[in-house]
């Protein structure tokens, strides 16, 4: 756990999205988006290709979700605590992404991920997967 690996995942964004910036969060209603990212999102079919991932071992498919190494290091000077989230296998989906938002900030983020590294079993994973299906198939966070 804690270590680097490349995510899979569909383009969502517009080419060189961060060149003149730098590392940025993604946000609500993001302008680097492009319009097929935005369906891409809606549905979360930009997260299947990071199935490879859990075939390869990088991941599990239920744990908190991976962040890039420029802002783990700048969550690890800034939040109290966050390190702990990496004592567990990163996940495809987790509490973040069925009770969160893109707008959720780090530390509510890592709330739920504490959480669920705390009440982690089959039947927790399972109740966030049967949530998961809820975002994607209704079009909105579960609640």
């Amino acid at each position: 756990m804690g270590e680097k690996f490349k995510v899979y995942k569909f383009r969502t964004m517009v080419n060189d999205a961060e060149k003149n910036t730098g590392p940025v969060l993604a946000q609500k209603n993001d302008s680097r988006v492009t319009k097929v990212g935005k369906l891409l999102r809606k549905t979360r079919i930009d997260e299947i290709p990071q199935l490879l991932n859990v075939l390869k071992g990088d991941m599990s498919v239920v744990g908190p979700r991976p962040e890039r190494p420029h802002f783990v290091g700048q969550f690890e000077k800034e939040i109290p605590h966050y390190k702990y989230r990496h004592f567990i296998k990163t996940g495809i989906t987790g509490l973040a992404q069925v009770y969160g938002f893109y707008d959720t900030d780090a530390e509510d983020k890592l709330r739920m991920d504490l959480l669920y590294a705390n009440k982690r079993s089959f039947v927790f994973d399972l109740k966030i997967l049967l949530e998961t299906l809820k975002v994607i198939f209704m079009g909105h966070k579960a609640n």
